[in-house]
Protein backbone atom coordinates (compact mmCIF):
# COMPACT_ATOMS: atom_id res chain seq x y z
CA UNK A 1 0.00 0.00 0.00
CA UNK A 2 1.46 3.55 -0.92
CA UNK A 3 -0.80 5.66 0.90
CA UNK A 4 1.24 5.67 3.91
CA UNK A 5 4.56 6.23 2.25
CA UNK A 6 2.69 9.38 0.52
CA UNK A 7 1.37 10.70 4.00
CA UNK A 8 4.94 10.23 5.45
CA UNK A 9 6.72 12.02 2.60
CA UNK A 10 4.20 14.78 2.69
CA UNK A 11 4.45 15.17 5.97
CA UNK A 12 7.98 15.68 6.02
CA UNK A 13 8.42 17.30 3.42
CA UNK A 14 5.71 20.31 4.49
CA UNK A 15 7.43 20.00 8.21
CA UNK A 16 11.26 20.60 6.93
CA UNK A 17 10.27 23.31 4.74
CA UNK A 18 7.91 25.26 7.24
CA UNK A 19 10.68 24.66 10.03
CA UNK A 20 13.17 26.03 7.93
CA UNK A 21 10.89 28.87 6.88
CA UNK A 22 12.12 32.78 7.77
CA UNK A 23 8.45 33.79 9.07
CA UNK A 24 8.33 34.81 12.31
CA UNK A 25 4.79 33.72 12.64
CA UNK A 26 5.71 30.50 11.76
CA UNK A 27 9.08 30.54 14.08
CA UNK A 28 6.78 31.18 16.77
CA UNK A 29 4.41 28.24 16.45
CA UNK A 30 7.51 25.74 15.91
CA UNK A 31 9.11 27.46 19.43
CA UNK A 32 6.16 25.53 21.14
CA UNK A 33 5.38 23.17 18.49
CA UNK A 34 8.78 21.28 17.51
CA UNK A 35 9.26 19.49 14.37
CA UNK A 36 9.64 16.24 15.91
CA UNK A 37 5.64 16.66 17.26
CA UNK A 38 4.05 17.89 14.31
CA UNK A 39 5.66 15.36 12.28
CA UNK A 40 3.75 12.80 14.79
CA UNK A 41 0.92 14.65 14.79
CA UNK A 42 -0.02 15.21 11.52
CA UNK A 43 0.33 11.40 10.40
CA UNK A 44 -2.19 10.43 12.86
CA UNK A 45 -4.65 13.29 11.82
CA UNK A 46 -5.00 12.03 8.46
CA UNK A 47 -5.32 9.03 9.48
CA UNK A 48 -8.35 10.15 11.57
CA UNK A 49 -9.79 12.31 8.76
CA UNK A 50 -9.70 9.39 6.54
CA UNK A 51 -11.19 6.70 9.03
CA UNK A 52 -7.83 4.94 8.33
CA UNK A 53 -5.54 2.83 10.11
CA UNK A 54 -2.29 2.16 9.17
CA UNK A 55 -1.02 0.86 12.35
CA UNK A 56 -0.17 -2.51 10.50
CA UNK A 57 1.65 -1.18 7.40
CA UNK A 58 4.57 -2.33 6.19
CA UNK A 59 6.37 0.70 6.86
CA UNK A 60 6.28 0.75 10.28
CA UNK A 61 8.42 -2.70 9.62
CA UNK A 62 10.91 -1.00 7.22
CA UNK A 63 11.10 1.48 9.38
CA UNK A 64 12.54 -0.26 12.50
CA UNK A 65 14.68 -2.10 9.76
CA UNK A 66 16.72 0.83 8.07
CA UNK A 67 15.04 4.55 9.21
CA UNK A 68 16.22 4.44 12.52
CA UNK A 69 19.06 1.93 12.05
CA UNK A 70 20.15 5.26 9.60
CA UNK A 71 19.01 7.61 11.97
CA UNK A 72 21.38 5.80 14.43
CA UNK A 73 24.91 5.85 12.65
CA UNK A 74 24.50 9.28 11.14
CA UNK A 75 24.11 10.84 14.82
CA UNK A 76 26.77 9.17 16.17
CA UNK A 77 29.04 9.52 13.25
CA UNK A 78 28.68 13.65 13.81
CA UNK A 79 30.35 13.15 17.09
CA UNK A 80 34.33 13.98 17.18
CA UNK A 81 35.76 12.48 20.23
CA UNK A 82 38.68 15.33 19.65
CA UNK A 83 36.80 18.42 20.05
CA UNK A 84 35.16 17.55 23.56
CA UNK A 85 39.31 17.74 24.89
CA UNK A 86 38.64 21.43 24.05
CA UNK A 87 35.63 21.83 26.69
CA UNK A 88 38.06 20.75 29.66
CA UNK A 89 36.98 17.23 32.02
CA UNK A 90 35.27 19.36 34.70
CA UNK A 91 32.61 21.24 32.71
CA UNK A 92 32.30 17.49 31.12
CA UNK A 93 32.29 15.65 34.63
CA UNK A 94 29.10 18.52 35.45
CA UNK A 95 27.57 17.47 32.19
CA UNK A 96 27.87 13.33 33.16
CA UNK A 97 26.41 14.00 36.29
CA UNK A 98 23.53 15.34 34.98
CA UNK A 99 23.21 12.40 32.74
CA UNK A 100 23.66 10.02 35.52
CA UNK A 101 20.57 11.23 37.22
CA UNK A 102 18.11 11.67 34.63
CA UNK A 103 18.70 7.65 33.76
CA UNK A 104 19.11 7.00 37.27
CA UNK A 105 16.25 8.85 39.13
CA UNK A 106 13.35 7.11 37.91
CA UNK A 107 14.73 3.72 39.73
CA UNK A 108 15.31 5.38 42.78
CA UNK A 109 12.33 6.72 42.59
CA UNK A 110 10.12 3.12 42.37
CA UNK A 111 12.13 1.49 44.40
CA UNK A 112 11.64 3.99 47.63
CA UNK A 113 7.90 4.72 46.89
CA UNK A 114 7.13 1.29 45.78
CA UNK A 115 3.70 1.21 47.87
CA UNK A 116 2.68 4.61 46.97
CA UNK A 117 -0.21 4.88 44.68
CA UNK A 118 1.31 6.35 41.82
CA UNK A 119 3.82 3.98 41.61
CA UNK A 120 1.71 0.82 41.88
CA UNK A 121 -1.25 2.56 39.96
CA UNK A 122 0.16 4.63 37.44
CA UNK A 123 3.93 3.51 36.89
CA UNK A 124 3.06 0.36 36.91
CA UNK A 125 -0.72 -1.00 36.62
CA UNK A 126 -1.07 1.63 33.95
CA UNK A 127 2.23 1.08 32.68
CA UNK A 128 3.58 5.22 32.31
CA UNK A 129 6.90 3.50 33.27
CA UNK A 130 7.61 2.37 29.78
CA UNK A 131 7.00 6.25 29.22
CA UNK A 132 10.21 6.87 31.15
CA UNK A 133 12.71 5.84 28.89
CA UNK A 134 11.67 7.58 26.03
CA UNK A 135 12.39 10.83 28.52
CA UNK A 136 15.62 9.62 29.90
CA UNK A 137 16.15 9.13 25.66
CA UNK A 138 14.92 12.15 24.53
CA UNK A 139 16.38 14.85 27.75
CA UNK A 140 20.14 12.95 27.50
CA UNK A 141 19.99 11.90 23.63
CA UNK A 142 17.11 13.71 21.57
CA UNK A 143 14.79 12.35 19.43
CA UNK A 144 17.08 9.75 17.77
CA UNK A 145 17.43 7.97 21.62
CA UNK A 146 13.65 8.84 22.23
CA UNK A 147 12.87 6.73 19.57
CA UNK A 148 15.21 4.04 19.86
CA UNK A 149 14.42 3.44 23.18
CA UNK A 150 10.61 3.46 23.20
CA UNK A 151 11.35 0.54 20.36
CA UNK A 152 12.87 -1.35 22.93
CA UNK A 153 11.21 -1.23 25.50
CA UNK A 154 7.81 -1.45 23.35
CA UNK A 155 5.94 1.97 24.75
CA UNK A 156 2.29 1.95 23.95
CA UNK A 157 1.28 4.83 21.68
CA UNK A 158 -1.07 6.99 23.79
CA UNK A 159 1.67 6.96 26.71
CA UNK A 160 4.20 7.87 24.01
CA UNK A 161 1.83 10.80 22.87
CA UNK A 162 1.07 11.96 26.45
CA UNK A 163 4.98 11.66 26.86
CA UNK A 164 6.10 13.84 23.92
CA UNK A 165 3.18 16.57 25.09
CA UNK A 166 4.22 16.84 28.83
CA UNK A 167 8.03 16.91 27.72
CA UNK A 168 7.52 19.23 25.08
CA UNK A 169 5.82 21.43 27.80
CA UNK A 170 8.46 21.08 30.49
CA UNK A 171 11.76 21.73 28.08
CA UNK A 172 10.19 24.67 26.68
CA UNK A 173 9.44 26.16 30.21
CA UNK A 174 12.88 24.67 31.06
CA UNK A 175 14.86 26.88 27.99
CA UNK A 176 12.88 29.63 29.14
CA UNK A 177 14.39 29.41 32.76
CA UNK A 178 17.68 28.44 31.88
CA UNK A 179 17.65 31.71 29.48
CA UNK A 180 17.69 33.63 32.30
CA UNK A 181 19.57 31.23 34.87
CA UNK A 182 23.30 31.78 33.41
CA UNK A 183 22.59 35.53 33.31
CA UNK A 184 23.02 35.07 36.99
CA UNK A 185 25.82 32.72 36.84
CA UNK A 186 28.47 35.26 38.41
CA UNK A 187 25.95 36.05 41.27
CA UNK A 188 26.13 32.10 41.35
CA UNK A 189 30.09 31.78 41.14
CA UNK A 190 30.11 34.88 44.47
CA UNK A 191 27.72 33.07 46.53
CA UNK A 192 29.11 29.74 45.99
CA UNK A 193 32.62 31.10 46.25
CA UNK A 194 33.52 30.08 42.71
CA UNK A 195 36.70 31.10 41.97
CA UNK A 196 36.79 29.53 38.41
CA UNK A 197 38.00 32.20 35.71
CA UNK A 198 39.29 29.57 32.95
CA UNK A 199 38.44 30.26 29.30
CA UNK A 200 37.95 26.77 27.49
CA UNK A 201 40.24 25.60 24.87
CA UNK A 202 39.37 27.28 21.07
CA UNK A 203 37.46 24.35 19.43
CA UNK A 204 39.29 23.87 15.74
CA UNK A 205 37.12 24.00 12.65
CA UNK A 206 38.02 20.92 10.47
CA UNK A 207 39.44 22.79 7.37
CA UNK A 208 40.05 20.58 5.01
CA UNK A 209 37.20 19.74 2.44
CA UNK A 210 34.94 17.23 3.28
CA UNK A 211 34.51 13.32 1.29
CA UNK A 212 31.47 13.74 -1.29
CA UNK A 213 27.87 14.14 0.10
CA UNK A 214 27.10 10.60 -2.16
CA UNK A 215 30.01 8.73 -0.58
CA UNK A 216 28.72 10.00 2.65
CA UNK A 217 25.36 7.86 1.79
CA UNK A 218 26.96 5.02 0.54
CA UNK A 219 28.74 4.16 3.29
CA UNK A 220 25.88 5.01 5.61
CA UNK A 221 23.65 3.12 3.77
CA UNK A 222 25.87 0.19 3.54
CA UNK A 223 26.79 -0.37 7.34
CA UNK A 224 23.16 -0.28 7.57
CA UNK A 225 22.11 -3.08 4.82
CA UNK A 226 25.03 -4.85 5.91
CA UNK A 227 24.09 -5.16 9.80
CA UNK A 228 20.85 -6.01 8.82
CA UNK A 229 22.32 -8.99 7.51
CA UNK A 230 24.54 -9.69 10.24
CA UNK A 231 22.32 -9.38 13.50
CA UNK A 232 18.38 -10.07 14.02
CA UNK A 233 18.46 -8.25 17.19
CA UNK A 234 17.32 -4.48 17.21
CA UNK A 235 19.60 -3.89 20.56
CA UNK A 236 22.54 -5.51 19.33
CA UNK A 237 22.00 -3.94 16.00
CA UNK A 238 21.92 -0.37 17.60
CA UNK A 239 25.20 -1.55 19.84
CA UNK A 240 26.83 -2.25 17.01
CA UNK A 241 25.65 0.75 14.70
CA UNK A 242 26.64 3.50 17.76
CA UNK A 243 30.29 2.05 17.53
CA UNK A 244 30.61 1.90 13.73
CA UNK A 245 29.05 5.63 13.73
CA UNK A 246 31.61 6.72 16.49
CA UNK A 247 34.45 4.86 14.35
CA UNK A 248 33.33 6.78 10.98
CA UNK A 249 33.16 10.14 12.74
CA UNK A 250 36.62 9.66 14.31
CA UNK A 251 38.59 7.55 12.14
CA UNK A 252 37.69 8.13 8.62
CA UNK A 253 39.39 11.02 7.43
CA UNK A 254 37.81 14.43 5.95
CA UNK A 255 34.82 12.51 7.06
CA UNK A 256 31.49 14.71 6.32
CA UNK A 257 30.22 15.78 10.12
CA UNK A 258 27.42 18.42 8.84
CA UNK A 259 25.72 16.17 6.94
CA UNK A 260 25.91 13.31 8.70
CA UNK A 261 23.97 15.49 11.83
CA UNK A 262 21.76 16.93 8.96
CA UNK A 263 20.91 13.58 7.66
CA UNK A 264 19.92 12.23 10.85
CA UNK A 265 17.87 15.52 11.41
CA UNK A 266 15.50 14.56 8.73
CA UNK A 267 15.59 10.42 9.32
CA UNK A 268 14.05 11.31 12.94
CA UNK A 269 11.29 13.43 11.12
CA UNK A 270 10.98 10.40 9.01
CA UNK A 271 10.44 8.37 11.36
CA UNK A 272 8.50 10.13 13.61
CA UNK A 273 5.96 10.38 11.00
CA UNK A 274 6.13 6.79 10.41
CA UNK A 275 4.86 6.19 13.99
CA UNK A 276 1.98 8.94 13.75
CA UNK A 277 0.54 6.43 11.45
CA UNK A 278 0.03 4.38 14.46
CA UNK A 279 -1.21 7.04 16.76
CA UNK A 280 -5.05 7.35 17.35
CA UNK A 281 -6.28 10.70 19.69
CA UNK A 282 -8.89 8.79 21.06
CA UNK A 283 -6.31 7.16 23.42
CA UNK A 284 -4.23 10.15 24.68
CA UNK A 285 -4.53 11.00 28.49
CA UNK A 286 -2.54 13.42 30.90
CA UNK A 287 -1.66 12.43 34.32
CA UNK A 288 -1.63 15.34 36.40
CA UNK A 289 0.70 13.04 39.06
CA UNK A 290 3.41 11.98 36.37
CA UNK A 291 4.02 15.28 35.20
CA UNK A 292 4.58 16.36 38.77
CA UNK A 293 6.85 13.68 38.59
CA UNK A 294 8.81 14.78 35.72
CA UNK A 295 8.99 18.42 37.03
CA UNK A 296 10.67 16.46 40.62
CA UNK A 297 12.97 14.57 38.10
CA UNK A 298 14.04 17.83 36.38
CA UNK A 299 14.88 19.59 39.31
CA UNK A 300 16.96 17.04 40.54
CA UNK A 301 18.91 17.08 37.59
CA UNK A 302 19.69 20.65 37.74
CA UNK A 303 20.28 20.32 41.45
CA UNK A 304 22.68 17.62 41.31
CA UNK A 305 24.58 19.48 38.81
CA UNK A 306 24.83 22.54 40.92
CA UNK A 307 26.55 20.29 43.75
CA UNK A 308 28.98 19.17 41.55
CA UNK A 309 29.87 22.68 39.86
CA UNK A 310 30.69 23.37 42.91
CA UNK A 311 32.45 20.52 44.39
CA UNK A 312 34.53 20.65 41.44
CA UNK A 313 34.95 24.91 41.16
CA UNK A 314 33.46 24.91 37.63
CA UNK A 315 31.89 28.48 36.77
CA UNK A 316 28.02 27.98 37.23
CA UNK A 317 27.23 28.70 34.09
CA UNK A 318 28.55 25.43 32.95
CA UNK A 319 25.32 24.18 34.83
CA UNK A 320 22.27 25.48 32.56
CA UNK A 321 24.87 25.25 29.44
CA UNK A 322 24.66 21.38 30.68
CA UNK A 323 20.78 21.01 31.24
CA UNK A 324 20.22 22.34 27.88
CA UNK A 325 23.14 20.40 26.06
CA UNK A 326 21.27 17.39 28.28
CA UNK A 327 17.44 18.65 27.79
CA UNK A 328 17.27 20.84 24.85
CA UNK A 329 19.73 19.81 22.27
CA UNK A 330 21.56 21.00 19.82
CA UNK A 331 19.37 24.14 19.11
CA UNK A 332 18.92 25.23 22.39
CA UNK A 333 22.08 24.82 24.11
CA UNK A 334 24.37 27.37 21.63
CA UNK A 335 21.09 29.50 22.11
CA UNK A 336 21.59 29.98 26.30
CA UNK A 337 25.44 29.67 26.15
CA UNK A 338 25.38 32.89 23.85
CA UNK A 339 23.28 34.73 26.69
CA UNK A 340 26.12 34.62 28.71
CA UNK A 341 29.35 34.12 26.48
CA UNK A 342 29.77 33.64 23.14
CA UNK A 343 32.54 32.37 22.82
CA UNK A 344 31.49 29.24 24.03
CA UNK A 345 28.86 28.32 21.62
CA UNK A 346 31.27 25.79 19.57
CA UNK A 347 31.25 23.79 23.01
CA UNK A 348 27.50 23.87 23.70
CA UNK A 349 27.03 22.39 20.51
CA UNK A 350 30.17 19.72 20.91
CA UNK A 351 28.33 18.65 24.37
CA UNK A 352 24.86 18.66 22.87
CA UNK A 353 26.05 16.09 20.40
CA UNK A 354 28.04 14.33 23.19
CA UNK A 355 24.50 14.05 24.38
CA UNK A 356 22.93 12.78 21.50
CA UNK A 357 26.17 9.66 20.95
CA UNK A 358 25.02 8.60 24.74
CA UNK A 359 21.36 8.76 25.34
CA UNK A 360 20.29 5.47 23.80
CA UNK A 361 22.94 3.62 26.30
CA UNK A 362 21.66 5.75 29.06
CA UNK A 363 17.76 4.85 28.15
CA UNK A 364 19.18 1.05 28.22
CA UNK A 365 20.73 1.31 31.59
CA UNK A 366 16.85 2.85 32.57
CA UNK A 367 15.38 -0.05 30.79
CA UNK A 368 17.37 -2.76 32.72
CA UNK A 369 17.19 -1.25 36.31
CA UNK A 370 13.14 -0.27 35.64
CA UNK A 371 12.50 -4.08 34.85
CA UNK A 372 14.13 -5.27 38.17
CA UNK A 373 12.71 -2.65 40.61
CA UNK A 374 8.73 -2.97 38.36
CA UNK A 375 8.74 -6.79 38.62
Amino acid sequence: MMVPWLIVLVTVSLVYYLDRWENKHIKSVFDWVPAILLAYLIPAFLSYLFSEDFSQAAIHDFSKDYFIPLAIVSVMASLSLGQLKAIGYRPILVFMAGSVFIAVFPVVFVSVFSETNFVSNTLILKEFWKGVPPIVGSWIGGSTSQLVLKEIVECPEAIFLSVLVMDNILVNVWTILMFQGIKKSNTLNKWFNISDKELPEEIRQEKQKAIPIWVTIIVLTGLVFGINAILKSFVFKVVALSVLGLFLGNYIPRWNYKFSLKAGAVLILVVMAVLGLKLRFDTLGFDVYFFGFLVLWLFGHFLLMILVAKLLNVNMAWVPIASMANVGGIATAPAVTAAYEKKWMPHAIVLAILSMATGTFWGMLTIYLLKLVVS
